[in-house]
């Protein structure tokens, strides 16, 4: 059955793209964790994939298990934008996001990202090539605004993204400026909600299931990112709560609390990320996430000195052991 956004069960439930993370073998580990989320891919260059890039093409990689599987993608020229949708398509994805949230600074100043806040007729160009390109749901990710919230233009942006094509939109609650830093603004996405006829999803400080039922109000789903750095338990707590499911008995699931609880799934990680990308890249890129899970436990800074040497599956497996053994 075609992918649509319609017919997605309410609330969704969205891991977020994360440059960086959000990788194949995270998503795998994810979706095995709490299969009713809905995974995006780390967001890829348009022009990249037009022009074939082998790095870039390989961040869109992906198992069947992490379907269905939206493939985000950001970028300038419209045209790129068509012809990358439609690779996209053949690629085998099931839907397609156009990133205008990112609010990197290297990204920003080369006018992509949420710059295209700035330059609303492109965006809406960006959305219609888009769409023009494939049969694919074309949806957007985007914040509030560049500096500050202008709540009535604010609206009108994501109105005629809507009429450009859009099927979904998730909005970020903080501006360009504000980054990361500050409190996430919900108000302005819930006014967003209302004007709009497509599915408007929220995205912004869910550290936590009381986080996300708190949140949804009149939303279509909510998206969880940075939360789930070295907690990727918490999508299966937030979909226990948000779906009360009584036959599978997690209706007060809770996360590993001990670094013994959590090992199993740290050492899953390693093999999925060894698997998708060889020994040394994959184990390279495992140390971030060490150092994630490694948060909130005693003596987490000299076990981290431990965790960003390693280097090989069996290294992990006997290092990590060993801090499981006495983290407290």
């Amino acid at each position: 059955m075609k992918f649509s956004w319609k017919n997605q069960t309410r609330p969704i439930l969205a891991l977020a793209p994360m440059a960086g993370y959000t990788d194949s073998a995270f998503r795998r580990l994810s979706k095995e964790i709490e299969p009713r989320q809905i995974c995006f891919t780390e967001f890829t260059s348009t022009d990249g994939i037009v022009y074939k890039s082998k790095n870039t093409l390989s961040q869109l990689d992906f198992d069947e298990v992490e379907r269905p599987i939206i493939m985000q993608i950001f970028g300038k020229r419209p045209a790129n934008f068509t012809e990358a949708a439609s690779r996209l398509e053949e690629m085998g994805a099931d839907a397609i996001d156009i990133n205008m949230g990112c609010p990197a600074k290297k990204v920003v100043s080369s006018d992509h990202g949420s710059a295209l806040l700035k330059n609303p007729k492109l965006a809406a160009e960006i959305v219609e090539a888009t769409v023009k390109g494939t049969s694919l749901p074309v949806s957007v990710k985007t914040r509030i605004g560049i500096n500050q919230l202008d709540l009535p233009w604010f609206i009108q942006f994501c109105r005629d993204l809507e009429s450009a094509g859009a099927s979904l939109i998730t909005i970020h609650g903080r501006t360009t400026k504000q980054a990361y830093t500050g409190l996430a603004d919900w108000e302005p996405i819930y006014a967003v909600k209302n004007a709009l006829t497509i599915p408007v999803i929220g995205n912004g400080d869910v550290r936590s299931a009381k986080d996300a039922l708190s949140k949804l109000k009149n939303l279509d789903g909510i998206m969880v990112g940075r939360a789930t750095m070295g907690n990727p338990w918490l999508m299966r707590e937030i979909a226990a709560a948000l779906y009360q499911d009584p036959k599978l008995e997690d209706t007060s699931y809770q996360a590993p609390q001990t670094f013994a609880q959590k090992l199993p799934t740290l050492l899953r990680h390693c093999e999925l990320a060894v698997e998708t990308k060889g020994e040394i890249r994959g184990m390279k890129e495992m140390r971030k996430h060490f150092v994630s899970a490694l948060k909130g436990f005693t003596d987490a800074r000299k076990y981290r000195s431990e965790v960003v040497q390693i280097s090989t599956l069996a290294q992990a497996r006997e290092i990590l052991t060993q801090i499981a053994e006495i983290a407290e």
